[in-house]
C-alpha cells in the first residue's frame, strides 16, 4: 500500500464534502483559477447519489433523475458526456387504495379515485400559495411566521375536507420530503414547490423532475468532475473540526491540518453537527443545523429477467396507500431493457415499521407488495438490493434535510446560508432553485464558490 500524500500546509480554499455541492464548489473555484482542496471522509464521491454496478446493470441507490428545467445538472451531463435516457412512462400506472383495490390509470391519478377531485383542488391551492414565496430571500416572505408555525398535517386537516384527498397529499409529502405531514411546516412545503416551479414539477415524469435517467447511473457526472479535479480531491480524509479567526482558518482532519483563507462546508446537517468549531458557530446557524433532520427513506431494487409488466400495458409506476410497506414504485430498468428493474420506496412511518423486521422478512414484505401490484411474475426476483439511508453514517438520511416547523422563521434570516466569518455554506438545502435535488446541490456549490472568489479578491485588493 502506497503512503497517503501529505496534505498541503496552506491552500486558498478548502471545500469539505464531495457530494454534488462540494464537487460543484471545487470545480467552480478551479474553473476560476483558484487553488482548491476538496476533502471527503468516505472512499467515494457523490454523497447522497450512489450508483452500484450489480451484475450487468447499474442501480441508483440515491438521487437518480434529471428534469428538463434542471439546467445545471443538464449542463454537467453535456460538459462531461454523461448520456441520459427517458424514464419509462409508457402504459398505465397502478393505484392501490386502502382496501387493497387496484385501479389502472394515466395522468396524475385515477379519475374516479377516492378523493381525487378534492386532491386536485388542494394542488391548485398549494400552487397558488407557493407563488407568494420570495425565492431570492425566503425569510422576507410576508406570511413566513404564519406558514412556518403550521404543519402540513394541520393545514390539510383545516382546509381539505376529504380524508381521502388528505391521504393523497400525505403520500406526496412522504415521496418528496421522506417524512410525514406532521413533521413538515407549510412554509417549507410551499418553498419547495416554488423552488421547483410547481407541485406538478415535483411529482410528475414527462417534462418534470423524473423525466430522464443517466445511462451509467446518476453518479456518472460526479465521477467525471472528480476526474477533472485530480489531486485536488482527497478521499478518505475525515474532517474533525475547523478553527476560524479573522483572516485564517485551520481545517483539522485525521491526516493533519490545512491552513486556508476560506472554507466551503458542503456536508449534510447531521455531518456538519459532528464537527467542532472554534469559535462556535453563530447561534442561528447552529440552531438551523441541529433543527434540520434528514428524511427517513429506503430505496429497494427488485431485478427481473425481463420488464414483464410492460407486456401487460403497465408503466411500472404505482402508488400505494394503507398498510403496504412501499409507498411508490417506478420502472428502473436499463435503457436496453435486457433486464427488468422495479424500484420501491419506503418512507416515514412505513420505514420505521419495516425496519423493525428481520432482513429476510423485509425482502418478503416488499416482494409480496410487488406481487399484489404487478402479479405473480413479480415473485421471480433474480437480484434484490436495499439502501436504508438513515443508517448511512455520513448522511444520516435522505433525500434532504427538513427544517422543523418554526426554524425558517426563527433562524432563516441568519442561519440558512449566511457565511459564518470565513466559512461558507453549500448543499442542496441552501439552494434557491430545485432545493433538495441534485441540480440544487450544483447551484449551491456555484453560489458558495462565487462568495469565496469575491472574498479572496477583496482580501487581495486590500492587501
Amino acid at each position: 500500500m502506497q503512503p497517503r500524500p501529505e496534505l498541503p500546509s496552506h491552500v486558498p480554499a478548502v471545500v469539505v464534502g464531495a457530494g454534488y455541492a462540494g464537487l460543484s464548489a471545487a470545480l467552480s473555484l478551479q474553473d476560476r483559477g483558484i487553488d482548491v482542496l476538496l476533502l471527503e471522509a468516505s472512499d467515494r464521491v457523490g454523497g447522497r447519489v450512489l450508483s452500484e454496478q450489480r451484475s450487468s446493470i447499474v442501480v441508483d441507490h440515491g438521487g437518480q433523475w434529471v428534469g428538463p428545467t434542471q439546467q445545471r445538472l443538464n449542463a454537467w451531463a453535456k460538459r462531461f458526456d454523461c448520456p441520459t435516457f427517458p424514464t419509462w412512462n409508457v402504459g398505465e400506472h397502478v393505484d392501490i387504495w386502502l382496501d387493497g383495490s387496484k385501479s389502472r390509470y394515466t395522468g396524475i391519478g385515477p379519475d374516479q379515485g377516492a378523493g381525487m377531485a378534492e386532491y386536485l383542488e388542494a394542488i391548485d391551492r398549494l400552487n397558488d400559495l407557493s407563488s407568494r414565496i420570495v425565492l431570492d430571500d425566503p425569510s422576507s416572505t410576508p406570511e413566513l411566521e404564519k406558514w412556518d408555525s403550521e404543519t402540513v398535517y394541520s393545514f390539510l386537516d383545516r382546509t381539505v375536507g376529504s380524508g381521502d384527498a388528505r391521504r393523497r397529499v400525505a403520500l406526496a409529502v412522504q415521496g418528496v420530503w421522506s417524512c410525514e405531514p406532521r413533521d413538515l411546516s407549510l412554509f417549507h412545503l410551499l418553498f419547495y414547490i416554488a423552488s421547483a416551479g410547481s407541485y406538478e414539477q415535483l411529482m410528475e415524469t414527462e417534462g418534470c423532475a423524473q423525466e430522464r435517467r443517466f445511462v451509467r447511473g446518476a453518479q456518472d457526472p460526479a465521477l467525471a468532475v472528480a476526474a477533472a479535479l485530480g489531486d485536488r480531491l482527497r478521499l478518505g480524509t475525515r474532517v474533525l473540526g475547523i478553527e476560524h479567526r479573522d483572516d485564517t482558518a485551520i481545517v483539522h482532519t485525521r491526516d493533519g491540518s490545512v491552513h486556508t483563507d476560506r472554507v466551503v462546508l458542503a456536508t449534510p446537517p447531521p455531518a456538519t453537527a459532528k464537527l467542532e468549531f472554534d469559535p462556535p458557530l453563530p447561534m442561528s446557524r447552529d440552531r438551523w443545523i441541529h433543527r434540520s433532520p434528514m428524511g427517513d427513506v429506503a430505496k429497494v431494487h427488485a431485478v427481473y429477467s425481463t420488464p414483464f409488466w410492460r407486456a401487460d400495458g403497465l408503466s411500472g409506476q404505482a402508488t400505494l396507500y394503507g398498510q403496504h410497506p412501499v409507498g411508490v414504485v417506478f420502472d428502473n430498468s436499463p435503457p436496453d431493457a435486457e433486464q427488468g428493474v422495479l424500484v420501491a420506496f419506503v418512507y416515514g412511518d412505513r420505514l420505521r415499521n419495516w425496519l423493525a423486521l428481520e432482513p429476510e422478512d423485509r425482502r418478503t414484505a416488499v416482494v409480496d407488495t410487488l406481487r399484489h401490484v404487478f402479479g405473480e411474475a413479480a415473485a421471480d426476483v433474480v437480484d434484490y438490493a436495499e439502501k436504508v439511508w438513515p443508517t448511512d453514517q455520513l448522511t444520516g438520511g435522505g433525500y434532504a434535510a427538513v427544517p422543523a416547523p418554526g426554524t425558517w422563521f426563527e433562524h432563516g434570516t441568519a442561519g440558512w446560508r449566511t457565511p459564518a466569518g470565513l466559512i461558507h455554506w453549500a448543499g442542496t438545502e441552501t439552494a434557491t432553485e430545485w432545493n433538495g435535488y441534485i441540480d440544487g446541490a450544483i447551484s449551491s456549490g456555484e453560489r458558495a464558490a462565487e462568495e469565496v472568489a469575491a472574498a479572496l479578491l477583496a482580501s487581495a485588493t486590500v492587501g
